[in-house]
């Protein structure tokens, strides 16, 4: 029978996890990108590999889906966004985590944490891509316009998906700047 357990995190918790993304951007940002993305491709493999909790294991799929993002020729992420989701990347590629990975269940836990606030803060980005996909393989890419070409219907619905995330993102942060709301927690 599962369990399930919640927990709020403190200002000084995510500010832990705010101090790590800054760190992990700067390696993603000096590193090679070729290098980043494998090595947590090699951390998600072996993930993968072993015996952890569920918990862990839905989460990877984000991973997975971020790597996905960045290889994907036609998505043509822009500089900016793929340097966020290389950071993603680099904090699990990175063997320093707070809580040692071998030490039975609760080993992942701060990985599966930082994973959580990564899907948050890269919501627009992964909703945008999935989209893209979906455009890409379903029926619509079918019924596109005859006068276009894949590659041209393509671009414009990569350049709308690009805009909407950037407008959404944009619009939550006009809309929680506000002096009554509280500032939503940012991991980049």
């Amino acid at each position: 029978m599962p369990l399930r357990i919640t927990f709020d995190l403190e200002d000084k918790d995510l500010r832990f996890f705010k101090t790590a993304m800054k760190a992990a951007q700067a390696t993603a940002k000096d590193a090679p990108e070729d290098l980043v993305i494998s090595k947590a491709q090699e951390v998600i493999d072996e993930v993968s590999a072993q015996k952890v909790p569920a918990f862990v294991k839905q989460r990877i799929a984000s991973l997975q889906q971020l790597i996905a993002m960045l290889h994907d020729d036609e998505w043509r992420l822009e500089k900016k966004e793929r340097q966020n989701v290389l950071a993603a990347l680099a904090y699990f590629a990175d063997p320093h985590d707070m809580i040692p990975d071998d030490i039975p269940v609760l080993g992942y836990i701060d990985d599966a944490i930082m994973i959580e606030l990564v899907v948050i803060e890269l919501k627009h980005e992964v909703e945008a891509f999935q989209d893209f996909c979906e455009y890409r393989k379903g029926d619509k890419a079918r019924q596109r316009n005859p006068n276009l070409s894949r590659e041209e219907y393509l671009d414009i619905k990569r350049r709308e998906l690009h805009s909407r995330m950037r407008r959404r993102r944009t619009s939550v942060r006009r809309s929680r700047s506000g002096s009554a709301a509280r500032t939503r927690f940012r991991l980049f």
